[in-house]
């Protein structure tokens, strides 16, 4: 989602490939804690009746490159060239009622004091009084948790999806954060507009036991877990077109392109982003034949690990990438060290290419389509629309939480409308100068409306935007436009499942991926990582799967 109003954790988590994790072993928005620890998920039926009817918003700006529909549900963000001019409305009549409300979400940018002229004029326009209360995001999984324990929740708390586990986000359900079913399902979202038109998805990802209590953030309608970048200004320098349709075509352009006498290696970590190429289900379990199983066990994982394990070997991979060195800035990529990386989408941004170009003026990042091991057809899995969601205290009113609805409506105005300018950027002349780009945060700006702290509360699907750069904003609208054909639901997508506690341990699976990184690094064969998973399942793993499959396949919750 590459974007410079994009909010800057999520595009730092996408752009890692180590953040992401094992796409195939990290429980995929799991928690523990739920039903006094018994685990559970909510139903098809369930799911059904608790999701809003979306609705695509009427009179917003018209994107340069509009949203393309894709298979499976998959819709595109849609991309803009040019900063809109002309900002539209999208909030009528009043917003607030007079209200105060305490809100906390995480932020990893220096906290703006209480008490400031952006602060300000957002409440003004709201009509209510929103205390924002960012808190340090490196510190939010432990400073939260005591508020709970002391029953000392905020009006309004944004939970990343990382962190459900730690603040019992199952547990926390219908007990201290409130039922949005009976204000948001069904038809009853269209009184909010701007929330209406946050692709479904998102909401999906907010339901808990059947009801939906979240509002979530940073909506994607096309979410996957990244792609295999390359750099094509240097591939074009060599006369080398790349056309890898294969695990073998993808190794054969690695040795044409490697040249360690010279200090240019061809590969840095690619292993979870190749996952999708060699059709490694996306999650920790897959369901075939009806029945539930491990991914970690899969054919196509050990096929990878095979594949990754030789590129390791063959020297093609770079050796801090081999010793697990993170990278520095600029990157091994960005420096042209290393010409083929695996990462988020969010690393193609106009960020990444103004540090890359202030270097060499023709860097260009550019990502493979996608391909299969084989040759075959390519899939690629969606992953959760949202990993981001915000919950209102059960404590509000009937009238309380309507106003916060208004007040996430607003929130949640689309790119190119008067709400967003003022959300995003504060008031111009005081927070930001407008230039041919769009724009320009003034030093105030800087220092209280960069934190883009209200789109923890609602947040439009996401749009593409890369100011000055609008290349990199065709390239990848082209890109995903093209992936869109190929995408696949995972089982259990966007389905919050809490797991038992007694295998809170099991499921997190450390071991195993730690057994995995041993054989990509090269470190250990694969029957190594084998054993680990034979002892993995001899000490819980294989009841970790019972249990799936009696309590969610067999139920008909997948």
């Amino acid at each position: 989602m590459p974007s410079s109003t994009a909010f800057t954790r999520r595009g730092f988590v996408t752009a890692t490939a180590g953040a992401a994790g094992a796409i195939a072993l990290s429980p995929l928005l799991a928690a523990c804690g739920n039903n006094a620890g018994k685990g559970g998920a909510s139903t098809k039926t369930g799911i059904q009746s608790a999701l809003p009817n979306f609705k695509p918003l009427s009179g917003g700006v018209t994107p340069d490159i509009p949203v393309v529909n894709g298979v499976n549900g998959a819709m595109t963000d849609p991309g803009f060239l040019t900063y809109p001019t002309n900002l539209v409305h999208t909030v009528t009549g009043p917003v607030g009622s007079g209200g105060t409300y305490t809100a906390v979400g995480p932020s990893w940018n220096p906290i703006p004091s209480a008490s400031n002229s952006y602060y300000a004029a957002v409440n003004k326009a709201l009509g209510a009084t929103f205390n924002a209360k960012p808190a340090n995001g490196n510190t939010y999984s432990t400073t939260i948790p005591p508020l709970i324990a002391a029953n000392k929740l905020p009006d309004w708390l944004h939970v990343p999806g990382w962190l459900d586990p730690t603040f019992n986000v199952a547990g926390l359900c219908g007990t201290k954060f409130a039922d949005l079913t009976p204000y948001l399902a069904g038809d009853a979202i269209h009184d909010y507009p701007n929330l209406a038109a946050i692709p479904t998805g998102g909401w999906q990802a907010s339901v808990w036991n059947n009801k939906l209590y979240g509002i979530p953030s940073y909506t994607a309608g096309e979410p996957f877990a990244g792609c295999l970048f390359y750099r094509k200004d240097i591939l074009d320098a060599k006369g080398i077109t790349p056309n890898v349709k294969s695990a073998a075509d993808f190794k054969a352009l690695g040795q044409e392109l490697n040249d360690p006498a010279h200090g240019v290696w061809a590969f840095d970590d690619t292993f979870t982003y190749l996952q999708q190429v060699f059709k490694v289900p996306l999650g920790p379990v897959y369901i075939e034949d009806g029945k539930a199983k491990s991914t970690s066990e899969h054919p196509q994982m050990l096929e990878l690990l095979n594949f990754c394990y030789g590129l390791a070997k063959s020297g093609l991979m770079h050796p801090d990438a081999l010793a697990g060195v993170s990278a520095s800035n600029p990157s091994r990529f960005q420096a042209g060290k290393i010409l083929i990386e695996g990462g988020g989408t969010g690393a193609w941004n106009d960020g990444d290419a103004q540090t890359g170009q202030s270097a060499n003026k023709k860097y260009t990042r550019m990502a493979f389509p996608l391909f299969a091991y084989d040759g075959s057809t390519p899939t690629i899995g969606l992953t959760a629309s949202s990993g981001w969601v915000s919950y209102l205290n059960s404590n509000l009113s009937p009238s309380q939480i309507k106003e916060c609805l208004r007040i996430a409506n607003y929130f949640a105005a689309p790119f190119g409308s008067y709400e967003y300018n003022l959300i995003h950027f504060g008031v111009e002349g005081v927070d930001y100068t407008m230039s041919a780009n769009g724009p320009v945060r003034t030093t105030e700006g800087s220092n209280t409306a960069a934190n883009n702290i209200y789109n923890f509360f609602g947040s439009s699907q996401q749009s593409v935007y890369n100011a000055g750069y609008p290349d990199v904003t065709k390239a990848y609208c082209a890109w995903q436009a093209d992936a869109a054909k190929y995408c696949y639901k995972p089982a259990f997508w966007n389905l919050n499942i809490s797991v038992p506690d007694q295998f809170s341990k099991v499921a997190a699976g450390t071991e195993v991926s730690d057994a995995q990184t041993a054989v990509y690094h090269g470190k250990q064969p694969v029957s190594s990582y084998q054993n680990t998973v034979a002892t993995w399942k001899k000490n819980g793993g294989d009841s970790l799967i019972a249990w799936y499959q009696k309590n969610i396949v067999d139920k008909g919750m997948s």
